[in-house]
């Protein structure tokens, strides 16, 4: 690995530590760019050297995550993956606490949202004449994760990820009764 690779990915690394710090203090549409450069003791040059605002940081995290999470899981079963999408919510606890906190982002949430509405499509073929019942998905997976990380994780991801997957069985079931 090159010295500059080495350089970038602490750039990065300090960066996106700074903005979960700042979120968790000042919640996230109190950050600027300058807070999170200024907290990280990085230039402006180097933020803006890799990102574009803290949107896209924050997209960034995001993506880097789901990308690393869905790599790990490509070929497992479904009960398998929701429990791995669980295990790294846990894992990623600070990120997703700030940002689905109340002072994290709506615009965060929603996108979140519409990543999770996304991955159920595959599985609703049949059902999915409208948009309405992945977009129910999504909004359920996304309280979950918010429900399970404000009351302190109460129970394991293999838990939380079962309880999820039966109340989306359940809005699947309500959706081909309707059809």
């Amino acid at each position: 690995m090159s010295r500059e690779n080495v350089r970038v990915r602490r750039t990065r690394k300090l960066l996106r530590e700074a903005l979960i710090e700042l979120i968790e203090e000042r919640g996230f549409e109190a950050v600027t760019v300058g807070r999170v450069t200024e907290r990280a003791m990085v230039s402006r040059a180097a933020f803006y050297r890799n990102y574009r605002d803290k949107y896209h940081l924050v997209e960034q995290i995001f993506d880097d995550a789901m990308n690393e999470l869905l790599t790990d899981i490509d070929t497992a079963s479904a009960a398998t993956r929701w429990a791995a999408f669980f295990e790294h919510i846990a894992a990623h606890d600070r990120f997703y606490r700030a940002m689905l906190g109340k002072d994290g982002s709506s615009w965060f949430a929603t996108r979140m949202r519409a990543s999770l509405s996304e991955m159920t499509v595959a599985h609703l073929a049949p059902l999915a004449a409208t948009d309405l019942v992945p977009t129910v998905l999504g909004g359920m997976f996304v309280q979950t994760i918010t429900w399970w990380l404000d009351h302190g994780r109460p129970v394991p991801p293999a838990e939380i990820s079962a309880e999820a997957a039966r109340l989306a069985s359940a809005v699947m079931r309500a959706a081909t009764v309707q059809s």
